[in-house]
């Protein structure tokens, strides 16, 4: 568009209506601005109900996934936005050609107009470049988000040293060489966005974090699904359904755990005990063993196994009278193997990982019998119900074994042991 020529005719059809002077220029001026706006207005208008509605009709016709995302963001409409902008920047000399200081500030004007218009279509297309690699399958798990904030930061900072070059009349170059002697200061405001994007890197080059992992952060309270991995923050929302930020460059700095692992293997790990009183346990008298033999999990296992011990007792000459000696079978050690047997019958617990009953140190609160296995269910809720049915099978089949289960006294048994004590020896303070 010739915009000198259309001033010259302009102010030629002014003079030959016998406008001269101060009247000229004003005039010259009001028109120029007038048919600059109608210009624009134009533009705005065939943009926003001819290209766009185009590209309306198109999308609603295709469905494709990436054309909604350009209509959604308004990309279309911040590329109109630099076209007008350009536009503008172009006719400004024309318009204010006999005010040159009122050009001096339209043209300062539309060239940071220039710069923000391409800063927005810049942020409309990167949003819309995100939105549309999050849908598929190959990226929707990956920080694209950290990236996209950072691309933004760049652009900012260069239409910023843009808008100061604009306004201080000086290239960009020399703005950027004054940035050397506040890079200290830029170090300190930009510590966070340039630690989150250093994580953000080290998270997808290792694969640390995706969007939607299970991840366990202690010291932040951190305990459920990533919704969300920005330039400096990672968004999680706990099981409880609060939402906890943990910053992004604590992921590679501090211990976390992501429980992605348990998710993509065959089972997830049940590591629970019993802790059985210690006095319970005893040798395996024959009142017992007869008892035990009713249990049909273990019934073969007891008669191979006690035929073993008295061929073992009879060999060596063991004096019978005493259980200690010689080689006999122990209730704890009966319970442990009727354990396996039990969760070997178990169709949701998978015997191809690891897979066994054990004991633990005695502490205090008597000695702990352990499951340590794997569920094939491995979603929380139905995790949970295989790990609760198991055990509450295993508290309920203690007492068959002649064992107990270690339990702090409360006040009440406290106040039973008193009265017990009572009945059999009288009040306690007559026994001071």
């Amino acid at each position: 568009m010739n915009f000198a020529s259309l001033s010259d005719q302009l102010r030629d059809y002014l003079m030959n209506n016998g406008i001269f002077g101060d009247r000229l220029y004003a005039l010259h001026l009001i028109a120029g601005l007038l048919a600059l706006s109608g210009i624009c207005f134009f533009i705005w208008y065939f943009t926003r109900l001819i290209i766009i509605g185009l590209v309306r009709v198109m999308v609603t016709k295709s469905k494709s996934e990436w054309q909604n995302k350009l209509f959604e963001f308004k990309v279309f409409r911040s590329l109109a936005l630099i076209l007008i902008s350009v536009i503008i920047t172009m006719a400004v000399p024309h318009v204010f050609r006999d005010f040159p200081k009122l050009e001096f500030w339209a043209l300062m004007t539309a060239k940071i107009y220039i710069v923000l218009s391409v800063m927005f279509a810049v942020n409309s297309i990167l949003n819309a470049m995100v939105a549309i690699m999050e849908a598929t399958h190959r990226y929707k798990d990956k920080p694209l988000r950290s990236y996209k904030q950072v691309t933004k930061i760049v652009f900012y900072v260069l239409g910023f040293v843009s808008i100061l070059a604009i306004i201080l009349d000086q290239s960009p170059l020399y703005i950027f060489t004054g940035f050397g002697a506040i890079t200290a200061i830029l170090l300190l405001i930009f510590r966070d966005p340039i630690l989150g994007f250093v994580a953000s890197v080290q998270m997808s080059a290792i694969d640390l974090v995706r969007v939607g992992d299970w991840i366990t952060v202690e010291k932040y309270g951190a305990d459920g699904e990533v919704m969300e991995i920005n330039l400096t923050t990672i968004k999680v929302r706990n099981w409880d359904m609060t939402v906890t930020i943990v910053p992004s460059y604590a992921i590679v700095s501090e211990s976390f755990k992501n429980w992605r692992g348990m998710e993509e293997s065959e089972g997830r790990r049940i590591k629970r005990h019993i802790n059985m009183k210690i006095s319970s346990i005893k040798f395996c008298d024959d009142g017992l063993y007869q008892r035990l033999l009713k249990i049909e999990l273990i019934r073969d296992y007891l008669q191979s196994k006690q035929l073993e011990i008295e061929e073992f007792n009879k060999a060596h000459d063991v004096d019978k009278s005493i259980l200690l000696n010689g080689r006999h079978m122990t209730n704890i050690g009966i319970f442990r193997l009727y354990a396996e047997k039990y969760l070997e019958q178990n169709p949701l617990i998978n015997k191809n990982m690891t897979f066994m009953v054990r004991q633990l140190q005695p502490n205090e609160n008597g000695l702990p019998i352990e499951v340590y296995a794997f569920s094939v269910e491995k979603e929380l809720e139905k995790f949970e119900v295989v790990a609760s049915d198991i055990f509450d099978h295993m508290l309920a089949a203690v007492p068959y074994f002649d064992l107990e289960i270690f339990q702090s006294p409360s006040g009440s048994d406290m106040r039973a042991a008193l009265r017990s004590n009572e009945e059999t020896q009288g009040p306690w303070h007559e026994n001071l």
